[in-house]
């Protein structure tokens, strides 16, 4: 059995940190106490404690529980347990189904659950780490409590990584142990899973010992998730405020982490022309120069090309003309439509449209003074978008 499954705390006075929803006066804990928890979504990165708060739960209140993965289920599994479910209803028991990682049910699957919530026949506790907002339907979250859960702290992962330890027999440093801490970036199970590995391989432990074992941390990072959203939404403030330090940062936290260059470089085009506009021209130019730079030669050298281009455009003056002109006239076009192009405006290639006025009177600029041609369609004469 793996360290972390081993080590699972079987009560509230086992679990390490979550204090905000998990603390002696959190309406959570009174819930449990009182055998009054409501069905529930937990949404926090990998490692803080989700499934083990789930079994912890269960075994407080005395329900039945059963798990699923929403991997490898769905509504045919769903009808057993119900059946199930209420059978243990009518004898007297409660029944918790737990949904791992519940965003990958999709919406049929999540709207099966909706009547059993809604009567209470199960007590539904899913486990997320994408925004419920975004992966949960809005009928279901309706029925539901969001709990929201935080990476674990290094202090508390120091203090899960000593109890482990002990379980262990293994002597740690207070170096090694804060090393761990660090490496496991808040994920209880990566830092259980480090000290097994680490305790396996033998012999003294030491920092050097832990380092070699993994190469880097583990950055949290999706690429479809929500921490993709925040970073880029990061970094993208960070070069509109001109903070350039703070730009850096977010860039490297998304490249360290595996993001695709050419993605970010897309970003920093748009910015460019969303942001920078007007002000200063030659951002536009840099900004696709450094997408050619990052398409011919790649990570890891065009890291530097990526800070390059945002450390100028955080530097750069800003100026956003050019993107509230074009909002301006997407919201025209969509109330008043497909206005007729002024016939003067109009090319005449052939004897017909010559015919019908197609590129008449039309003033030639170079040669004719255009003072009072109108350029607009008639019904937007004098219309200013800039």
């Amino acid at each position: 059995m793996p360290l972390a499954t081993h080590l699972r705390p079987k009560s509230l006075s086992e679990f390490v940190g979550q204090e905000k929803i998990i603390g002696a006066k959190s309406w959570l804990y009174q819930a449990i106490k009182n055998d009054n928890v409501p069905s529930l979504i937990f949404w926090g990165p990998p490692g803080s404690g989700k499934t083990t708060l789930a079994f912890i739960i269960a075994k407080e209140t005395k329900a039945e529980f059963i798990q699923l993965s929403a991997t490898s289920s769905g509504v045919k599994d769903l009808k057993k347990i119900v059946e199930r479910a209420q059978e243990a209803r009518r004898l007297g028991t409660k029944t918790i189904l737990f949904i791992d990682e519940i965003h990958r049910w999709n919406k049929a699957q999540q709207d099966a659950l909706l009547p059993q919530v809604e009567n209470g026949t199960i007590i539904l506790i899913g486990a997320t780490t994408e925004n419920p907002s975004f992966a949960v339907n809005g009928a279901l979250l309706s029925r539901v409590k969001v709990v929201v859960l935080d990476s674990l702290a290094t202090l508390d992962l120091e203090t899960i990584i000593e109890r482990a330890a002990k379980e262990l027999k293994a002597k740690l440093s207070a170096e090694v142990r804060g090393l761990i801490a660090k490496l496991a970036n808040g994920d209880a199970r990566k830092a259980l899973n480090l000290l097994e590995s680490v305790v396996e391989h033998g012999g003294k432990i030491t920092a050097a010992l832990v380092k070699d074992i993994i190469n880097k941390p583990n950055l949290l990072y999706d690429k479809d998730g929500e921490e993709h959203y925040n970073l880029i939404s990061a970094l993208h403030k960070s070069l509109r405020g001109g903070s350039a330090d703070a730009a850096v940062y977010y860039l490297g936290r998304m490249i360290e982490a595996g993001e695709d260059p050419l993605y970010i470089a897309r970003r920093l085009i748009r910015f460019a022309s969303e942001d920078v506009g007007l002000a200063n021209n030659s951002a536009l130019m840099l900004a696709t120069a450094t997408y050619e730079a990052c398409r011919h030669i790649g990570l890891p050298e065009c890291s530097v090309n990526l800070a390059h281009c945002a450390i100028y455009l955080a530097k750069s003056p800003k100026s956003i003309v050019a993107y509230v002109a074009y909002q301006r006239v997407q919201k025209e076009i969509e109330t008043s439509g497909n206005l007729p192009v002024p016939l003067y405006l109009r090319n005449a290639p052939t004897k017909l449209m010559k015919e019908l006025d197609y590129g008449k009177n039309y003033k030639y600029t170079p040669v004719e003074d255009d003072s009072n041609q109108e350029y607009l369609p008639e019904k937007l004469k004098g219309k200013k978008f800039l």
